[in-house]
């Protein structure tokens, strides 16, 4: 093997950050040489003002300092020209999931909750986190427009990266998150019609590139509103997942956010029970918010929609929650020994037991 194609065949294991591709396969590489013991390699971003720059920067240096002869790297950061971020479009487009096309192979699961303050979005970030940690290829949709919180509770400070008119989502926990928080000056409140909604919606299904996902989890706003109508027209394919609390009021509630499904066509996979009881230091449970709620919930949808929703988790109400929310770091991440944790990488394991294969799809036939 020549010097070139030993860093060559290096460099194939650095992922770009944000495309979570390998560099060599993007076109990032445009030079790989090793003179004297030296090597020297320039890498090609995608942007000037590329905010991953100094992470792909150390891991090219980590990567070429493991072959065999390097004793010294030089690492030469430029930036791709027009014709070259045209070409890497090009590639990316060809290789896009589309999530509308019913034989995707991509799970979608919009979270619902008939109201706000049930731990709706706490608990779609922790999944997404659990999913990825799983091994899953995971992409999280903060589809709350008005009440965006996904990215503080995935920890998110920077904004997404444009090349051109394509819009790379920023990584975190291994799960690729868009939102529209990430798009404003400050914690300014965004005052938009359905309309402006669904064009949003639409635009990160489209501009925002995600890549081959195994799951697509939506965050939607509490009820049974606009987004929630544009989530089931632009993605048909889509699947429920209904969050309550135990609470009489909650799951009253939350019955109308599943029921939807009547109208909409989607299918409820389940009920999450959310701060079911509270654990106290002689190992009884207070149970805050009542009792039963998810079970009857569940009950309630089974024989409205006639198929069964099971009740698939009834998660214990515990600070770290809050804590790593306030953090940045999902629960199951910051605190991984903990109940609420254990039960929420439970849930994520059943969710994202279901294969991505081609059984019970047409295939198209050509003679």
């Amino acid at each position: 093997m020549t010097d070139s194609a030993a860093l060559r065949r290096a460099l194939d294991t650095v992922i770009d950050p944000e495309l979570r591709r390998p560099i060599t396969e993007l076109g990032m590489v445009e030079s790989a040489q090793l003179n004297d013991g030296t090597a020297q390699v320039k890498v090609l971003l995608t942007i000037a003002g590329c905010p991953m720059r100094s992470t792909i920067e150390s891991d090219v240096t980590t990567a070429v300092a493991a072959v065999a002869g390097v004793q010294q790297v030089e690492v030469t950061l430029g930036v791709m020209d027009p014709h070259q971020r045209a070409e890497l479009r090009d590639r990316l487009k060809a290789k896009r999931t589309v999530f509308s096309d019913p034989d995707s192979l991509t799970r979608i699961i919009a979270v619902a909750s008939g109201k706000g303050g049930v731990g709706k979005s706490s608990v779609t970030a922790n999944l997404a986190a659990a999913m990825a940690a799983n091994g899953l290829n995971v992409g999280l949709i903060d589809a709350d427009v008005h009440g965006f919180s996904i990215p503080s509770l995935m920890g998110i400070t920077q904004p997404p990266t444009r090349v051109d008119e394509m819009i790379l989502p920023p990584v975190a926990h291994g799960v690729k998150v868009i939102s529209i928080g990430m798009f404003l000056d400050s914690n300014q409140p965004v005052i938009w019609r359905g309309p402006m909604l669904h064009r949003a919606l639409e635009q990160f299904l489209t501009d925002v590139y995600f890549g081959d996902l195994d799951v697509l989890l939506l965050d939607l706003p509490p009820g049974t509103g606009d987004m929630a109508i544009s989530v089931s027209q632009l993605l048909p394919n889509s699947e429920l997942l209904v969050i309550t609390t135990p609470q009489s009021t909650a799951t009253q509630v939350a019955e109308r956010a599943g029921t939807i499904a009547l109208q909409t066509k989607q299918k409820v996979i389940g009920v999450v029970e959310n701060m079911s009881y509270l654990s106290l230091p002689d190992g009884s449970k207070m149970e805050i918010f009542g009792t039963g709620g998810g079970q009857r919930l569940s009950e309630s949808l089974s024989s409205q929609l006639q198929y069964s929703v099971p009740l698939l988790a009834q998660l214990p109400l515990e600070e770290a929650v809050r804590v790593g929310s306030d953090q940045g770091v999902p629960v199951v991440l910051s605190t991984p020994e903990s109940p609420v944790a254990q039960s929420l990488r439970e849930l994520a394991i059943k969710l994202g037991q279901r294969p991505r294969g081609l059984a019970g799809r047409s295939l198209p036939m050509s003679f």
